[in-house]
């Protein structure tokens, strides 16, 4: 029996092939279904099952292409209702693929139809539980993300209070945790960046399965800074419910063309934004006006989730033609799947055309300091965490986050220097205020980290709260 965990770390997810004498399982799979299908045929297997743990939210299922394309039914847990084909399983349930065995766990909490998995080898051993978003390294699901509930996220901590004491924690230390997310996912709040762990292990390290944690605690607990859900994410669990979603063949062709420089004008003439994925060190020194960055080497498809409102918004590229594919893919897997193309040649050709470009005005963390000295306005756009850690003094937090949220907070006849960590987020800041008007913006180079190294007054640090038991 073959177990593959494949981790796609710009999301933080985790999808798994499991095959076994000639047929082979699919857990969460990503909107790009060919490495599933590549595999498949390496071992000489047929696909029979796609196992799906729940409605996913923060990114856009392949399930029903890969159905379409192998055959192989789609299963959901418990309570879970489509417009496609697919199975509700039961709860205690056991589907049989080669000469193992899966057994269907009913865990509800995350949402109303979440499931684990339990694989069972050969022999009939239990060996490992999948666990979606139910369980993960260090922490577990959040509980707010459901879709069309009365429920409250209160509820539904309860449930998953029940789901972890009756369902999962009964299990066998030995039984090794596959979940669907690590450290970076928003589904979480304390995920390690270890991707799979011994139960056992969990059940004296993970602070939400403390033996003598009553259910009130585990609701307070759970619910303890849960931040607002990006707002893609319930029109990606809509879209996981349907059948509607567009074939991923048909996205990245549409999206992978490379158009003239007419016909690009055209389509920002008809509303296309355009989405520059170049790195930030070559926006700054010049883009076209209007164009948001959103670098594709950084944590490209949630920043997109998280800003651009229109799932359905047209997008036009400005990338090199070798990573077009790439970016539309990224960009379909939350969801985004109006990608119309990518100008050929790239900013260069806007420039060669002799078009007026864009520039991002820049200092270094040097002259930043000696320009606080001077009284300067500031804007942290780094999130609510990092900044409570840390942060300059007398500064103002407008997280990119909830940039939208903030614009009447920013005065146009005011300077402002933006800074984040490092250098991404800031860019991304400025390139959405720019396009919208505003254009006295100054990055500061390096971020944070480089700030942390001048003398500009900064609080003293305090370390971000992270639940551990006892």
């Amino acid at each position: 029996m073959k177990v593959e965990q494949i981790y796609t770390k710009c999301l933080a997810e985790a999808a798994y092939y499991i095959e076994s004498n000639g047929e082979a399982i699919i857990i969460d799979p990503l909107r790009e279904i060919e490495p599933y299908i590549e595999r498949a045929a390496l071992g000489n297997a047929k696909i029979k099952y796609i196992l799906e743990t729940h409605f996913h939210a923060d990114f856009v299922s392949g399930h029903v292409d890969l159905a379409n394309k192998t055959g192989a039914t789609i299963v959901f847990g418990p309570t879970a209702t489509t417009n496609f084909d697919m199975k509700t399983a039961i709860d205690g349930e056991i589907l049989e693929f080669g000469n193992a065995k899966i057994k269907v766990i009913h865990t509800p909490g995350h949402t109303m139809e979440s499931t684990c998995y339990l694989l069972m080898d050969e022999t009939g051993k239990e060996t490992a539980l999948f666990t979606g978003d139910t369980l993960f390294i260090g922490d577990v699901g959040r509980p707010d993300l459901a879709i069309k509930t009365s429920l409250s996220r209160e509820d539904l901590a309860g449930y998953l209070f029940d789901s972890l004491r009756n369902k999962v924690m009964p299990l066998s230390n030995e039984i090794i945790v596959y979940p669907a997310h690590g450290a970076g996912s928003a589904c979480g709040k304390n995920m390690s960046e270890e991707t799979f762990d011994t139960l056992g292990n969990q059940k004296t390290t993970n602070y939400a399965l403390r033996a003598d944690m009553t259910k009130e605690e585990f609701v307070t607990e759970l619910l303890a800074g849960i931040l607002p859900a990006p707002q893609y994410f319930p029109k990606n669990a809509l879209m996981n419910k349907s059948a509607d979603n567009k074939s991923f063949d048909s996205i990245i062709e549409k999206g992978t063309k490379a158009l003239s420089l007419n016909v690009f004008n055209k389509e920002v003439d008809n509303g296309a934004l355009i989405l520059d994925v170049r790195h930030q060190k070559d926006f700054i020194k010049g883009y076209i006006p209007g164009a948001w960055f959103i670098g594709i080497d950084g944590g490209f498809a949630p920043w997109v989730g998280n800003l651009i409102n229109d799932i359905n918004q047209k997008i036009i590229l400005v990338c090199p033609k070798e990573r077009a594919k790439e970016v539309v893919t990224r960009l379909a897997r939350v969801g985004y799947d109006n990608t119309v193309g990518f100008l050929e040649g790239g900013f260069k050709t806007w420039t060669q055309a002799g078009n007026k470009i864009e520039t991002v005005a820049q200092e270094s963390a040097e002259e930043f300091a000696l320009a606080y000295e001077d009284g300067i306005d500031v804007l942290d756009v780094r999130k609510p965490g990092e900044y409570s850690a840390e942060h300059v003094e007398n500064v103002n937090h407008l997280p990119l986050d909830y940039i939208f949220n903030h614009l009447n907070k920013i005065d146009t006849d005011k300077t402002y220097h933006v800074h984040c960590a490092g250098g991404y987020r800031s860019v991304i800041f400025i390139s959405i205020l720019k396009a919208k008007g505003f254009s006295k913006l100054i990055d500061v180079a390096g971020g944070y980290g480089a700030l942390r190294q001048t003398a500009v007054p900064k609080t003293d640090f305090v370390c971000p709260t992270v639940i551990k038991s006892n």
